[in-house]
């Protein structure tokens, strides 16, 4: 006799606003929903935004963190999969929905007080 676990869930994948296209793929960024209003002034150009109630997920190009530690308590999302429910919060005016993955990654080094990856020193 065997117990059986549960398969967790797949996460769901971020839906994209209707009349927007996605030609470099897509992943999300999460941060919890108390720093979301100090990030969105900061940045150049804001995509898309959701919320789940605890955290805000922006649309990023994928492969975003490719040679990037996004600093903690930043989430990476391949395939902007996330789990639970998400409403959209701010649509951007045309049909791209990418938050500029560098500046997003360096507003959320400052918010956090992180060090950017390059900046930091290399030890042999």
């Amino acid at each position: 006799m065997q117990r059986r676990r549960p398969v967790p869930e797949p996460g769901r994948r971020l839906s994209i606003p209707d009349g927007m296209t996605v030609p470099l793929g897509c992943d999300a960024v999460a941060v919890p929903d108390r720093l979301g209003p100090l990030v969105v002034p900061r940045l150049p150009r804001v995509g898309c935004v959701y919320t789940d109630g605890s955290h805000w997920w922006w649309i990023v190009p994928s492969d975003s963190d490719y040679a990037l530690h996004w600093p903690s308590p930043a989430r990476y999302a391949a395939g902007a999969l996330v789990d639970g429910t998400t409403r959209l919060i701010h649509r951007p005016e045309g049909t791209v929905p990418y938050t500029p993955p560098i500046p997003l990654y360096l507003t959320l080094c400052r918010v956090t007080g992180t060090a950017p990856d390059w900046s930091r020193a290399v030890s042999a």
